[in-house]
């Protein structure tokens, strides 16, 4: 083993395996959570061609019973854990926030929140525990934790929501040599955000195009974060395509 372990939730499609693999060729050992187990082991098989060690483990992030098997796996399998990648994710169905169902509010929240938070965690504890203690913390906030679209309120709420958990985690980490950081992603090119391209929802409520970034740059700048030493730390980092709607008025 390299000796740097990592985790990386939601890590058999998009961004998740975009940083998975650009962690294998950073010397990264590496366990990969998903809900499903193909991906994770066509990843997993990529990520060990380059050399590394890599274990893809089912995981439900939303669920605390299988986010404990997760870091115990990692706990037996590598015995520490230098980096997790808080990465995990859904998008609910777009609507007026006074016609949002409850389910889908919560799907959000379980996911996007709670399964971050139940991560932390896990996470937290084995940097906290072993020797020598500490690890980093890099939690995907998305540019909704900044600016929402319209008829997002759940995504953009668990979001902005990431980023106090970030502020929180990175204090209560710094007794015990815990960083974390957050980066902010616009518009990176994936399966789940292939239909921005093509035309997405604007403030002023028409439909248009936007631009579209290669997600290679996403996990250039996740290893760049990972590889600073635990006495620095990025708390804040926005990656997204130049010429996107965002730093203009809505």
């Amino acid at each position: 083993m390299s000796g740097r372990i990592a985790v990386v939730t939601g890590a058999g499609s998009g961004i998740g395996r975009s940083v998975a693999l650009a962690l294998a060729v950073a010397g990264y050992d590496l366990a990969l959570a998903g809900r499903r187990l193909a991906p994770l082991e066509a990843v997993a098989g990529t990520a060990r061609a380059a050399g590394v060690a890599a274990e893809a483990v089912e995981t439900d992030v939303a669920d605390a019973d299988s986010v404990a098997r997760l870091f115990a796996r990692v706990g037996e399998r590598f015995g520490r854990l230098d980096l997790l990648f808080n990465n995990a994710g859904v998008f609910t169905p777009a609507a007026a926030i006074d016609t949002v169902a409850l389910d889908d509010w919560r799907r959000s929240v379980d996911v996007n929140l709670t399964g971050a938070f139940l991560c932390t965690q896990g996470a937290f504890r084995m940097m906290k525990a072993q020797d020598p203690r500490g690890g980093r913390i890099i939690n995907n906030g998305s540019i909704a934790a900044q600016a929402p679209r319209p008829h997002s309120a759940p995504y953009a709420a668990t979001k902005h929501a990431i980023t106090g958990l970030t502020k929180a985690t990175a204090l209560d980490g710094r007794p015990y040599d815990i960083a974390c950081g957050q980066i902010d992603v616009g518009n990176a090119e994936t399966e789940m955000t292939a239909g921005i391209a093509k035309g997405a929802r604007q403030a002023d409520g028409s439909i248009r195009p936007e631009p579209v970034m290669d997600v290679r740059h996403v996990a250039d700048a996740v290893v760049y974060m990972a590889g600073l030493p635990l006495s620095a730390n990025v708390p804040f980092l926005t990656v997204m395509a130049t010429a996107m709607p965002y730093l203009g008025r809505g």
